[in-house]
């Protein structure tokens, strides 16, 4: 089994977003939740101004100290040994010391019953516009961009519900259910830019092997000895 890295070429990202939403989409993620998101940051005194954008998502630490601080073993790497880190919403005891250990912000808690926007009546413009309860309604899911192969049991294994019950935290799985049937991370597919790669890094012949080779690579927080599986490499050209 492949032991995966991502690697992300920030001079081909276009800064879109379209990552965060796929992911959302893929994922049946929650208003307010974000397994894949960014930072930006303007820096400088014009003219002489420059602007940075970095997409974000769990970076699959080999070092986790999620993994590390969770007392139920539900925070765990992947057994058939791919690298990632995943999580068993059975044995999740909702505790959040995963969440209190990550230093990256990229765990989320279900403090209530999930997609609270698509079961409320409250309408933004009274006569005019539906509610979030009416839309789910008519579509017949919640949410009514809800898809079915994260709740797949033969595709998920022993990760997530299609949608994630209260009291239990989630998170991004690189896309677990995709991965390990040979397809990419629905961010990376979504990716207009196709700045988002991943691969083997064990496989010296791999597209991840090639790019660190080729390119100065950086990871976020390095200097807390996690061991993030996800590169970055050049840097982001607003100006493209």
């Amino acid at each position: 089994m492949a032991k995966y890295v991502m690697v992300i070429d920030l001079h081909k990202c276009a800064g879109c977003g379209a990552c965060v939403i796929s992911c959302k989409n893929e994922n049946n993620v929650q208003e307010g939740f974000y397994w894949g998101h960014y930072t930006h940051k303007t820096v400088g005194k014009f003219p002489n101004v420059s602007y940075e954008f970095i997409p974000t998502l769990c970076n699959h630490c080999d070092n986790a100290p999620c993994v590390e601080v969770c007392p139920v073993g539900a925070m765990h790497k992947d057994e058939d040994g791919t690298g990632l880190t995943l999580h068993d919403p059975d044995k999740c005891i909702g505790c959040k010391r995963c969440q209190k250990a990550d230093p990256y912000g990229v765990i989320n808690y279900n403090k209530t019953k999930a997609h609270p926007f698509w079961r409320d009546n409250e309408k933004i413009i009274p006569k005019v516009t539906s509610s979030g309860k009416e839309v789910a309604k008519a579509v017949g899911e919640i949410p009514p961009y809800y898809n079915p192969a994260r709740a797949n049991t033969t595709d998920r294994g022993k990760t997530y519900d299609g949608i994630r019950r209260k009291g239990v935290v989630e998170k991004c799985l690189l896309c677990d259910h995709r991965v390990k049937k040979g397809l990419e991370p629905y961010c990376a597919t979504a990716c207009p830019a196709d700045a988002r790669i991943i691969g083997d890094l064990d496989d010296k012949n791999s597209e991840v092997s090639r790019l660190l080779k080729k390119y100065n690579s950086f990871r976020l927080k390095e200097n807390l000895g996690t061991k993030p599986r996800v590169y970055y490499i050049r840097d982001f050209n607003a100006k493209k």
